[in-house]
């Protein structure tokens, strides 16, 4: 689903106008970064968990070439479901 289709099904769905579902969408992705960027983790009720996990740096070998790499920390970001929104995928 494409932004634009997300903004139009929620505007529909909330009788709110666009531009406060675009508004409300983009305040939530300031929070998401925000909170990952410090490493804590937003549970969402009924809906799931998004959290930053931290990978520190790591020498690589290429299996083939035998090469090393240098792979720098990075933050990864994991979405976990619900168990409540499993179980609603899980019907449809």
């Amino acid at each position: 689903m494409l932004h634009k289709e997300l903004v139009d099904k929620l505007s529909g769905s909330l009788g709110r106008s666009k531009s406060d579902i675009n508004n409300l969408l983009e305040a939530l992705g300031n929070v998401v970064k925000e909170r990952c960027s410090e490493l804590d983790s937003i549970t969402v009720p009924r809906f799931g968990t998004i959290e930053a996990v931290k990978h520190n740096e790591e020498i690589v070998t290429h299996a083939e070439t035998g090469t090393r790499t240098l792979m720098p920390p990075c933050v990864e970001v994991k979405f976990t479901p619900s168990n409540v929104l499993k179980k609603r995928l899980n019907q449809s």
